[in-house]
């Protein structure tokens, strides 16, 4: 199949001003010669007209031709721009399959140019990141990944695994010498500064996951202490309804809003106490399910209310794990008192949903709750990658345990070279490689 010829429309369903159809194969002449009746000169717009079968024209339009290997892919790859209706789009297609291709898998063009060295894995996936991206940090710090930024640190980590371990390897012939010749070596010494390499490429990728995945933030409390007014301050407008009757929001309503180029999805839930009906039963039991997956708990509390002020457990259930808690004193408009004694001990902010006083302030604690320091050197990171560095991480650690049993010392950076390998795909299984891509758009 990676001979095949494979074609898709590489632009988004439905009308537009333009649609592209796209190509790819070792060799495109003979599909080329059958759509139009010119031979594009390489790397130029042409204008020409596409044609069916029976040599009629199906539209107008632009074709770009870049010959392997100056490719994305590195084979053959073919442009073709049209009028952006649907049926026009589909016409063209069609016309292509008829000549010999077929649809491309999701994923497959950047498939093949990852097959073909044009990019290595975390790069490829820095394109998928780009075009998810859903903030202006998000999408800075993907192109920091597909330009080869965390490549090249990964790169430079796994350089020096080698150096260490054609080090100790070539001990292990010498073990008279050995206690010389490591101490000579600084064998120690570089084993910690690999340490610190890892801990800092570790610490930028978090930063980076914190962009792409973003965090999970659950408005909680009792009935009545402002969390649809406070989801609405978040959202810039009038997502929830807000009544003074207890009680009205009865499920779970979901928004996506940008902190400072973090995604933050909150989560408003209803208002936690014994349920007065079936329906806000269930409800209840809905905001419980996502308390349970938040990354992190507001918990809001009315500052009118010293009894709404602590966090109940029995009624928020259980918390995941490694899950955060906050604490929101809203309406502090209608108070003139400190509070701050009242409140337990942990995170806290004050506020009001209404006025807006002390947003500014809990937007700051949210980030610095999540880990949030800056997208300065950061690239985006998903969960495959920080588990290869932490194994990674681990490896070198016992390596510098056993430096005094070289044979154990050689196998742990020979394992921890394999988990950062993984993470360019210099190591892959094809079940990796099918995980990854298959996640892409089609004509991608």
């Amino acid at each position: 199949m990676a001979n095949d010829a494979i074609a898709a429309v590489s632009t988004p369903v439905g009308r537009g001003g333009i649609a592209v159809v796209r190509l790819s194969a070792p060799d495109l002449r003979g599909l080329i010669s059958g759509l139009i009746d010119i031979e594009p000169a390489p790397r130029h717009a042409t204008l020409t007209k596409f044609r069916d079968a029976d040599s009629g024209v199906i539209d107008h339009g632009i074709v770009l031709y870049f010959p392997a290997p100056h490719s994305y892919t590195g084979e053959d790859v073919a442009e073709l721009h049209a009028h952006g209706g649907p049926v026009v789009t589909q016409l063209l297609l069609n016309r292509c399959i008829e000549l010999g291709a077929r649809i491309a898998d999701p994923g497959e063009f950047t498939k093949r140019a990852f097959l073909n060295d044009k990019l290595d894995l975390a790069q490829a996936e820095g394109v998928a990141d780009l075009i998810e991206a859903g903030t202006i940090e998000a999408a800075r710090c993907a192109v920091r990944s597909l330009e080869g930024v965390f490549s090249e640190r990964i790169n430079g980590m796994v350089t020096a695994l080698t150096d260490l371990r054609v080090l100790v390897e070539a001990t292990l012939d010498f073990p008279e010498e050995e206690i010389d010749i490591i101490e000579k070596a600084r064998l120690r010494d570089r084993l910690a500064s690999l340490r610190e390499d890892l801990a800092d490429v570790m610490l930028a990728s978090r930063q980076g996951s914190l962009l792409r995945e973003g965090v999970v933030a659950v408005l909680a409390g009792h009935p009545n202490v402002g969390k649809s007014s406070l989801l609405n301050r978040f959202a810039g407008s009038e997502r929830a309804i807000v009544t003074d009757i207890p009680g009205t929001t009865r499920d779970t309503l979901h928004e996506t809003v940008n902190l400072n180029g973090v995604p933050l999805r909150i989560v408003d839930t209803a208002g936690l106490r014994i349920a007065q009906d079936p329906v806000e039963e269930i409800g209840i039991a809905r905001s419980r399910e996502a308390i349970a997956k938040a990354d992190l708990l507001l918990w809001v509390a009315d500052a009118t209310r010293p009894s709404t002020f602590a966090i109940d457990d029995k009624l928020t259930g259980t918390l995941a794990e490694g899950a955060r808690r906050i604490v929101i004193l809203n309406k502090i408009d209608l108070v003139n008192v400190d509070l701050m004694e009242k409140v337990q001990t942990g995170p806290m902010v004050r506020l009001s949903a209404k006025t807006g006083a002390g947003f500014g302030d809990l937007v700051e604690l949210i980030l610095k709750s999540a880990g949030w320091t800056g997208s300065e050197g950061t690239f985006l990171a998903r969960a495959r990658h920080l588990q290869a560095l932490q194994l990674a991480g681990l490896h070198v650690e016992a390596a510098s345990s056993r430096v005094g049993e070289l044979e154990l010392c050689a196998e742990e950076l020979r394992l921890a070279q394999t988990a950062l390998n993984a993470i360019t795909g210099a190591v892959s299984a094809d079940e990796l490689l099918g995980k990854i891509f298959g996640q892409f758009c089609i004509g991608k």
